[in-house]
């Protein structure tokens, strides 16, 4: 069904738009052009999806709903695309698509403006050069010129007033080769073409930097009128988006709502990485022996431990077991004082001597409040350890006359020979002769004496020496220390059952009570050193696997929760759903709603690119053949600026 000229006249001043999307994904891009509104003077644009192909069925599920229009699910491969792509032959009822297909999948109808986001997988900078290489990709790269074909056959009739072309940027180098067939297709089909790359997150207003190519063609006998630039905006902050949106995990939001499942590790290196950062944080962690350095992780010991609220928070609970070890039971107080000015409470004080003290209370440690003292006595203390000159009068000879009492040392210069004393420390040969006995029988008195070897079992030697239970002990003597003889026993007993009037025989001393027992009556001096007052717990968990699967919680350094974006929040930044509503996707599988979402072109995008379209066409359906404006202009072949007519030569 052909046009009458580009539009259907709908009332007065309200023309519609058709619009068909080939490689269409799950309809953002269609859901954006549904959403534009053109005008030019007192003419409006009403944009009107007439269909859309893509091979993913559950995608066509989703472009049903979001683009209000039936999609249809089409592999757009020929055979050899499809052999090298696949690996294999087409199984049975396979058949290449042609032209005929895509203008069923469109109802029939003609479209004015043609959107095609063909597969960019092996354009990505996200895959390795020499992946992008391999047959499979350049299979999957060569699709776009198919597509391109299929569409200018298809609608060849009439062909679309506007063609665009959209890709990841890296299409520009890798895809060189492939851009400059679908230029020539264009050219030959009667189009004016301009590559350009755009952020889509600029167009749209978004919360995300989206850089994208775009290939725009404008049919030069059709549509006379430059095509410009839609205008830029500012990119929003990511949390102008989260924030409008229930915290993640709550399921009021819905399934896509919930925190992705990720490996151990993985939440650790995302704890680790520096807000802002990427990845490439992670290289200022020290490492040794494949282990962080400066960090130790545990797992948490209990809700609240050793917590501190704030002065303004409420406290919890207050437990029969509130202490700051069970809790969170301590409080930061804002009313702190420094030390200075502290009274009796001063910790480590010292005590002028012409103050008088504080209190006496009951902890008098020297850490536990102002209990030293300044005692300007000390010269007082000179007579300790005070030696006599030969030539004075010595101190009065009291009872207590040690050195450390008094001065009871002098300075004798009397001593022979070199000055030393010769007899301090001597040790005498056993084959000399001994020195005089004096009554000083210290230091002076020492003998090398050769006999330890032959010392027989059960002498004095015996200096910490161990019985074995199975021989006699030595001469029990008056020296009982352990350190004085054989006074110790190797008792292989301690095993054994105790005997009735051991103090631990059923006080239970540090005792352990097991999960599954019941536990004995509780005492008003119930702790852990005096009964059974343990538990062997079996809920603490150990910390999961390095490549487990969890859902965790784990606070970087800057105080904050590193996480991944859940899948509505994608859907979000994305634009294909408002923070405060839900989105259902076809399926139940996050990795599949997460490769749809990414590759959807941003609907708020798509809008601006439509609204700039749809006054171009707005334009040459009231016969404007020249526009001045202040924006680039997307497409301007040199025919096109130097004339304002444009038309058959």
């Amino acid at each position: 069904m052909k046009r009458d000229r580009a539009f259907t006249a709908t009332g007065p001043d309200v023309r519609e738009i058709r619009h068909f999307h080939l490689f269409c994904g799950l309809g953002g891009g269609a859901s954006g052009f549904n959403r534009a509104n053109p005008r030019v003077g007192n003419m409006v644009g009403r944009f009107r999806c007439i269909g859309g192909v893509d091979v993913d069925p559950a995608a066509i599920r989703d472009f049903s709903r979001l683009a209000g229009v039936e999609g249809t699910v089409l592999d757009l491969f020929d055979r050899d695309q499809y052999l090298d792509f696949h690996g294999c032959e087409p199984p049975a009822g396979w058949r290449e698509v042609g032209p005929e297909a895509i203008r069923a999948a469109a109802g029939g109808e003609y479209p004015s403006i043609c959107f095609l986001s063909a597969p960019c997988k092996g354009f990505s900078g996200l895959l390795a050069e020499g992946r992008s290489r391999t047959a499979k990709y350049q299979a999957l790269n060569r699709l776009t010129v198919r597509g391109v074909w299929l569409m200018l056959e298809a609608f060849a009739d009439d062909p679309p007033e506007l063609v665009v072309f959209e890709n990841v940027p890296r299409i520009g180098s890798r895809g060189r080769p492939l851009l400059d067939q679908i230029g020539d297709l264009l050219q030959a089909y009667g189009y004016a073409v301009a590559e350009t790359t755009h952020d889509c997150g600029e167009l749209g207003g978004l919360a995300q930097s989206r850089k994208r190519f775009l290939l725009v063609a404008r049919h030069i006998a059709k549509v006379p009128p430059f095509l410009y630039e839609p205008p830029g905006k500012r990119l929003q902050s990511v949390g102008t988006v989260l924030e409008r949106m229930l915290l993640p995990g709550d399921m009021a939001a819905g399934p896509m709502h919930r925190v992705p499942r990720l490996q151990w590790k993985t939440w650790v290196r995302l704890a680790f990485v520096e807000a802002g950062r990427d990845w490439r944080s992670l290289n200022r962690l020290a490492i040794e022996d494949g282990m962080l350095r400066d960090y130790l992780i545990v797992p948490e010991m209990h809700a609240g431990t050793l917590g501190v609220r704030r002065w303004e928070d409420a406290l919890g609970t207050i437990t029969g077991n509130a202490r700051p070890a069970t809790g969170a039971f301590s409080v930061a107080d804002p009313r702190f004082v420094q030390s200075a000015k502290w009274r009796d409470g001063q910790a480590l004080g010292v005590r002028r001597w012409d103050e008088s003290t504080g209190t006496v209370a009951g902890q008098q440690g020297a850490l536990q409040g102002a209990y030293s003292v300044a005692d300007p006595r000390g010269n007082d203390f000179s007579a300790k350890y005070r030696v006599t000159r030969w030539d004075a009068s010595a101190g009065t000879v009291i009872s207590a006359s040690t050195t450390g009492q008094g001065a009871f040392v002098i300075a004798d210069p009397r001593h022979e020979g070199p000055p030393k004393h010769n007899n301090v420390y001597r040790v005498v040969r056993w084959d000399e002769a001994g020195r005089a006995v004096t009554g000083a029988h210290g230091s002076g008195q020492c003998i090398a004496d050769p006999r330890c070897v032959n010392w027989h079992p059960g002498a004095s030697r015996k200096k910490l020496a161990v019985t074995s239970l199975s021989r006699p002990a030595g001469t029990v003597i008056g020296a009982q220390q352990v350190a004085s003889g054989a006074l110790a026993v190797a008792d292989p007993r301690p095993g054994l059952a105790r005997d009735r009037g051991d103090a631990y025989l059923t006080a239970g001393h540090y005792g352990v009570v097991p999960w599954a027992s019941p536990c004995g009556a509780v005492s008003a001096a119930a702790g852990h050193d005096n009964g059974r007052w343990s538990i062997a717990d079996p809920r603490l968990e150990p910390l999961p696997a390095a490549r487990d699967q969890v859902v965790a919680q784990i606070i970087a350094e800057d105080g904050t929760w590193h996480r991944p974006f859940t899948t509505l929040e994608l859907a979000a930044l994305q634009s294909l759903v408002d923070p405060e509503e839900q989105l259902e996707l076809d399926g139940l599988s996050d990795s599949a709603w997460r490769e749809r979402i990414g590759n959807a072109v941003p609907p708020a995008a798509a809008k601006a690119i439509a609204e700039v379209m749809g006054t171009t066409l707005l334009l040459a359906w009231s016969g404007e053949t020249f526009v001045l404006s202040a924006t680039p202009i997307w497409v301007r072949p040199v025919a096109v600026a130097l004339s304002v007519a444009q038309g058959p030569q």
